[in-house]
């Protein structure tokens, strides 16, 4: 998937600019205004790529983004440029081979208020962005004894993600979109046998 052509948005765009489109496209697809099962498609597209995008811009704020290679090599070369420019060297050093990842997003945890959260057709990993050490964590679906997600007061914009491991531990990821907790939630339920393409 190349975000930038699914929000119709040309490289190197601001922001404010990815912010504006976003929601400008949002409301011509979103599901209710119509449209059935193609515009819930449609708009799961459109919310991957707002995701992905949010997640590159809140990474890479003041490096230069590098041309996309003719042909990837190394860590995570199976996926799209996109996807591995988001995810950065930490993250993709955990990967699994032909490990599929569909979500890269901004959010934030307990341990720090700058998290990069990311979900392959297994299992979560994320990134604790301001700490020293142990910055990637992981956790696999089927390791999830429960999940849920919450709408924060007053308009509800705003999202947690809510797990509990079988070992009893806990971890709550913040500051997610709605749509982006729903479908997390749905795909860890699903678990990890189903193959997710990016």
């Amino acid at each position: 998937m190349d975000p930038h052509g699914v929000l119709g948005l040309r490289p190197g765009a601001t922001p404010e600019d990815i912010s504006a489109t976003y929601r400008r496209v949002a409301k011509q697809w979103h599901p209710d205004r119509g449209g059935g099962r193609a515009a819930e498609n449609r708009m799961a597209e459109i919310n991957a790529a707002y995701d992905l995008l949010r997640a590159t811009a809140g990474t890479r704020r003041h490096e230069p983004r590098p041309a996309p290679p003719a042909r990837a090599s190394g860590r995570g070369a199976w996926l799209p440029h996109a996807i591995r420019c988001a995810l950065g060297q930490e993250l993709l050093s955990v990967l699994e081979p032909a490990e599929p990842v569909w979500l890269v997003t901004p959010a934030t945890t307990w341990a720090s208020p700058q998290a990069l959260l990311a979900a392959s057709d297994r299992r979560l990993l994320w990134l604790l962005d301001d700490v020293v050490n142990g910055r990637v964590h992981t956790l696999r679906f089927g390791a999830i004894e429960a999940v849920e997600h919450s709408l924060r007061r007053p308009r509800r914009r705003v999202a947690t993600l809510r797990v509990r491991a079988g070992n009893g531990r806990r971890f709550t990821f913040g500051e997610l979109r709605p749509a982006t907790a729903a479908t997390l939630v749905a795909r860890i339920r699903e678990g990890p046998q189903r193959s997710v393409a990016t």
